[in-house]
């Protein structure tokens, strides 16, 4: 053993040794301090309980035997467990044990002098003192020995449990309530469904009234009684221990204090407020409803001013929710010592008499300040809920049931109507972009109750201008309004950058209203709110909206493609947070997961993908700039000297023109030599038909902010069916690659005789020396410092553009397909490259398209002296005079080896020669419409 394991192992020992000692003085602590606080009963106690521990223990009362039992824990953990036997059980004091059966009850009165007063002259207290045999006494509501606070879960007179408590004997079938004259009939349902109970049983509200709140816990009397706390005089001193503000809830009728002072002039409160759910008033409340009836029912009764019919319809009052109430509760200036009760009527039905908080509310909205202000045509409470017909929200035929809530409001915020008129300059068409909206759609056509309607944004009576701080729609409040459907995208939003709950910026942040739009919400799976967002987020994130414009994701966008990746769906559409945040969709842990909802093969390799990375920034992205400035300065440069060339040529070529008139105006032969074979031309077709799709739809895709682009792709029928042709025609080209490898091949085998002279013979597609001189021979003769060269079957330049092709199906062709299926090649490379891939194909097929479109059709086509177009790439031949002409050196070698005659073919028939111009123009034509396409939209960008 060493020494250093010799200490780890005497540390190991030590450490338990600390641990055990430890252990057992905290043991120690803990029981010692247990005892300390540990209640005891009294010592004289012990005598009672040497007797009543005992389970078995049996006794007689009133002729029965009952068991004598008395738990110990019950008595230790009740609020007398310091309390003497004898203190309760008064006629045991000083009586030799065992003491005789039949004891008296024991005596609460001794101690509890207030409660049992209260007791003796409640009606239970009377029922008891005169022997009724089903009147409570203190045991039966509050226990014998386990008596515990009255907040204690265990208390049978906890708040939670008191209905239930008075419902053994006032509920249905009970002993009591059979027997006895109650006035009251099913108090306990009643309750459970009135006001009171639904705050105490669904809401746990403790606070909430429970019947001994109203009736009082001991001096229950009948409401006949004066001195009953539900009395006449007194309801209102007992209402008021919860409701205290009744002066402020009632000031609009009368002075609250009169309840108390006056109360027999007075509606008391049970009057309009039912005590239990269906009670009816017992006492006199005057004027009935009969009485106003006698008249009003009458159809022709009108007002003697004016002419207003002041008739009311019976059978839309009976089905009104005041049905209950006497007229005079809302008409509150009749006077029944009138003749007339109703001549006294001066002012119209305040509904603010009942409906306080409701008054308030619309006295602080637009509604109300209208009408404060004079204004004839201001909604008042009648305007939406009538007059007499008052019907629930929940009746399906009431103006403010959900589905009714649109067409009730559009009565004034219809175009053309009062409040759209009032409102035109701030907002239009309100009522129809609802109707629209996915909230609207959903009430109209789905008649979905539960859908956003006016009310529940706008509230149903404080509805004010959003930029008024009470509104339910001002910024600081809108989150909340449409958090009570959209609970769990309010939390979410909550716990965003974007809120003020967790936002430290100043300036305006987004809300609901920003995204989604107010009266227009659209279902947010729609493209038009997809592609909406875009220009949504760049408000305020412009820098990064752009730089988002120029990825695959963005272009796509802009051409209309609502499946392509927008804002929400990297950085979610309610709890967007730094990327830096562990609950971020794009932090570290999230990332791959994100992305994979797109790129369900996506790895960490794939989201090193710099998804808003700019090539303008060196310091930032290095590899980003080199790539975009690298292939700046190949396609300028290619461009620069094939542009040269050419305008060195052209006036060389505008000379040949004459030349080759000359030579077609001495005749032909007939004669005709082939150039091209079956399959080359095949493939040469195939290639401008793969060349000119890829162009088109590859530059819709780079310059996907011009309108030909966008127009062109929803032509076409969208960006997935625009891609499918470009990858298919990619394909094909692949195809035609390495057909035409194959052909060479297979060619060699056939022309030549051996791999060197196919490679470096004199017909070979290779630079060599010959191309060389040629190209120097071309230059003087450009500057008339030396004849026209002796052209042989491959020019110089055409093994450039033929080469080129090799070039772009390997570099334009290896990076699409890392476009293509970024999955596959991010697993073994970072996903920067992706972004170096898509710098390098789009640069380098704007330099295949530019250079095909301009050079090679200069060279082939648009040279004077083939002008207007040169089809032997699709007749396959030319005449023996103009290939003598264009291409001596090769005339005179196939002369001296006497192939020449192998090479006559026949001449293309009229036929032939029509469909090879018809398809020849169609070609040019496209490849010019899409230069000029490309050169409009870089100025249009830049200038």
């Amino acid at each position: 053993m060493n020494i250093i394991s010799h200490f780890k192992d005497r540390g190991k020992a030590v450490t338990i040794t600390y641990s055990l000692v430890f252990a057992l003085i905290a043991y120690l602590a803990f029981t010692t301090l247990n005892s300390a606080v540990q209640v005891t009963m009294p010592e004289e106690n012990d005598e009672c309980m040497m007797c009543h521990d005992d389970k078995d223990l049996k006794g007689t009362r009133k002729g029965k035997n009952i068991s004598m039992y008395v738990n110990p824990n019950h008595v230790l953990g009740s609020v007398h467990a310091e309390v003497k036997c004898v203190d309760c059980h008064t006629d045991l004091a000083g009586v030799e044990l065992p003491h005789e059966d039949d004891l008296k009850p024991a005596t609460c009165g001794k101690c509890h002098t207030k409660q049992q007063k209260d007791f003796d002259m409640s009606f239970h207290g009377v029922a008891l003192k005169k022997g009724d045999p089903l009147a409570p006494n203190c045991q039966y509501c509050h226990g014998s020995h386990q008596i515990v606070d009255a907040k204690h879960e265990k208390s049978p007179v906890q708040p939670l449990k008191i209905p239930f408590m008075c419902g053994k004997c006032h509920q249905e079938g009970a002993p009591v309530q059979m027997s006895r004259n109650i006035p009251q009939s099913h108090i306990l349902e009643n309750y459970s469904e009135s006001i009171h109970g639904e705050g105490l049983f669904k809401r746990g509200l403790v606070v909430t009234a429970t019947c001994v709140s109203c009736h009082t816990a001991h001096a229950i009397l009948p409401h006949t009684d004066k001195r009953s706390s539900i009395a006449r005089n007194n309801i209102a001193a007992t209402c008021s221990q919860c409701h205290a503000r009744i002066e402020d809830v009632h000031k609009k009728i009368i002075d609250g204090e009169l309840w108390e002072k006056e109360a027999h002039t007075l509606p008391a409160c049970v009057d309009c407020h039912q005590p239990h759910k269906v009670r009816k008033s017992f006492y006199d409340v005057g004027l009935a409803k009969a009485e106003c009836l006698n008249c009003h029912q009458d159809k022709n009764i009108k007002a003697s001013k004016g002419g207003r019919s002041l008739h009311v319809d019976i059978s839309k009052l009976d089905h009104s929710v005041h049905s209950d109430l006497a007229c005079s509760k809302c008409h509150i200036e009749v006077r029944p010592s009138k003749i007339r009760s109703c001549e006294t009527i001066t002012t119209k039905v305040n509904c603010g008499s009942c409906h306080d908080k409701v008054n308030d509310n619309y006295m602080q909205s637009s509604h109300g300040k209208l009408f404060l202000s004079g204004e004839s045509d201001a909604p008042t409470c009648v305007t939406c809920h009538n007059d007499h017909e008052v019907l629930p929200k929940i009746n399906p035929m009431s103006k403010t049931f959900a589905i009714n809530i649109p067409n009730l409001c559009s009565e004034c915020h219809q175009d053309g109507h009062q409040a759209a008129v009032r409102m035109e300059d701030k907002v239009q068409h309100l009522t129809e972009t609802y109707s629209e909206s996915i909230h609207g759609q959903g009430l109209k056509s789905g008649r979905l109750k539960v859908t956003a309607n006016c009310s529940d944004c706008h509230s149903a009576h404080m509805e004010a201008n959003h930029e008024n701080p009470v509104s339910s729609t001002h910024k600081d409040n809108i989150s909340t309004t449409c958090g009570k459907c959209h609970w769990g995208i309010q939390t979410q939003f909550d716990k965003s950058i974007h809120s003020p709950m967790v936002s430290k910026s100043e300036d305006d942040l987004p809300n609901c209203n920003t995204c989604h739009v107010a009266h227009s919400v659209v279902d947010p799976s729609k493209d038009e709110f997809r592609l909406s967002m875009l220009n949504t987020c760049g408000k305020c994130h412009e820098k990064i909206t752009h730089l988002y414009f120029d990825t695959y994701h963005g272009k796509a966008s802009l051409l209309g493609s609502g499946k392509a990746a927008k804002c929400q769906d990297c950085h979610s559409a309610h709890m967007i947070l730094p990327t830096s945040h562990a609950n971020s969709t794009l932090s570290r842990d999230n990332i791959v997961e994100t992305c994979a909802k797109c790129h369900p093969a996506a790895n960490k390799g794939f989201t090193r993908y710099l998804t808003h990375a700019t090539h303008h920034d060196p310091e930032k992205y290095p590899l980003l700039f080199i790539t975009f400035w690298g292939m700046t300065i190949l396609l300028l440069g290619t461009f620069l000297v094939s542009w040269l060339h050419t305008l060195l040529w052209l006036p060389k070529s505008l000379k040949m023109r004459k030349e080759m008139m000359v030579l077609k105006a001495a005749g032909h032969s007939g004669k005709r030599v082939r150039r091209f074979t079956p399959l080359n031309r095949i493939l040469h077709v195939t290639m401008i038909l793969c060349f000119l799709t890829l162009a088109a739809t590859g530059m819709m895709l780079k310059f996907s902010y011009a309108w030909w682009a966008q127009f062109s792709v929803k032509l076409i029928g969208g960006v997935e069916v625009t891609g499918f042709f470009h990858r298919f025609a990619a394909i094909v080209l692949f195809g035609v690659f390495f057909t035409h490898i194959f052909d060479l091949i297979f060619n060699k085998r056939k022309e030549f005789s051996s791999w060197k002279e196919m490679l470096l013979g004199s017909d070979s597609l290779l630079p060599n020396k010959k191309d060389w001189e040629d190209f120097i021979g071309s230059m003087k003769w450009f500057f008339n410092k030396g004849p026209r060269p002796q052209y042989g079957r491959w020019t110089y330049w055409e093994k450039f553009d033929y080469f080129a092709v090799f070039w772009g199906i390997f570099v334009i062709g290896s990076t699409g397909l890392m476009l293509w299926i970024p999955e596959f090649f991010t697993k073994f490379m970072s996903g920067q490259f992706i972004n170096v891939a898509t710098i390098i194909h789009s640069d380098e097929a704007l330099l295949a398209a530019g250079f095909i479109f301009t050079i090679h059709f200069f060279n082939t086509h648009f040279r004077p002296e083939k002008f207007p177009m040169d089809t032997v790439i699709f007749s396959g031949s030319y005449d023996v005079e103009e290939f003598k002409f264009d291409r001596p050196a090769e005339y005179e070698k196939l002369v001296e080896e006497g192939k020449l005659e192998e090479l006559y073919v026949d001449a293309p028939t009229p036929t032939q020669k029509k469909v090879h111009s018809i398809f020849g123009w169609a070609a040019l034509l496209t490849g010019l419409l899409i230069v000029f396409l490309i050169i409009y939209s870089i100025i249009s960008i830049n200038f």
